[in-house]
């Protein structure tokens, strides 16, 4: 009696005897228990959530009771995680760059925290400490921004861009100073003498701004 001869009936080998013995829909069956156990992308909530689309938040008004378990906690997160990418796809506009397809948000609505602290306060410098102490006050009236300039007969800025303090800088006919000639033995640019006079003294001023700060630390 051949392999494939038993009692009169024909014997499998292990690969048919495999195959008759799954079901000819086992491979839906298994889709259909995937498919059955997928939450429905759809969110019912009797009050409906809010939203602050630029900060990601989805507020969720409906109370959670108070026997709520692991799990009702978890399908609550999920069910607001799967209403906000909702309201994203539906409600953002779509953008494709080089660095692939993004969302762009809206401005945020909810006020968040500071990043940082508020900046502490800045010491008092050592003139401020002297000024307090001797009563001095500070008059506004006494330098103006605006200076008059007699030879335009207009009012210019005392300092700063087109600054009185630097009406001879477009001079076309500059005096030669004779006597600093003699001393050093070259001529000067009378110009280029007053603009690092005045790049000097500006970090002679912040020299001096920085060692009062730190001073005033010190005290204090």
């Amino acid at each position: 009696m051949s392999d494939t001869e038993m009692d009169g009936g024909v014997a499998l080998n292990g690969a048919d005897a495999m195959h008759a013995a799954s079901p000819p829909n086992a491979a839906m069956s298994m889709t259909d228990s995937t498919l059955a156990t997928r939450r429905p992308v759809t969110v019912d909530k009797p009050t409906p959530y809010t939203f602050d689309l630029g900060n990601l938040l989805a507020n969720d008004p409906n109370p959670v009771a108070r026997d709520a378990d692991e799990a009702a906690l978890q399908a609550n997160a999920r069910d607001a995680a799967q209403v906000l990418v909702n309201q994203l796809l539906s409600t953002c506009e779509i953008k494709s760059s080089a660095d692939g397809v993004h969302l762009v948000l809206p401005p945020c609505t909810t006020p968040l925290p500071r990043e940082k602290p508020i900046p502490a306060e800045k010491p008092p410098t050592k003139w401020e400490l002297f000024a307090k102490k001797k009563g001095i006050t500070k008059n506004k009236n006494d330098k103006t921004k605006l200076v008059y300039d007699e030879a335009t007969g207009e009012w210019v800025p005392r300092w700063g861009y087109k600054g009185k303090n630097k009406e001879g800088d477009n001079e076309w006919l500059v005096e030669v100073d004779d006597k600093r000639e003699k001393e050093t033995g070259e001529a000067h640019d009378a110009r280029a003498d007053s603009r690092a006079a005045r790049k000097e003294k500006i970090r002679r001023n912040e020299r001096k701004q920085r060692a009062n700060e730190r001073n005033a630390k010190k005290s204090g």
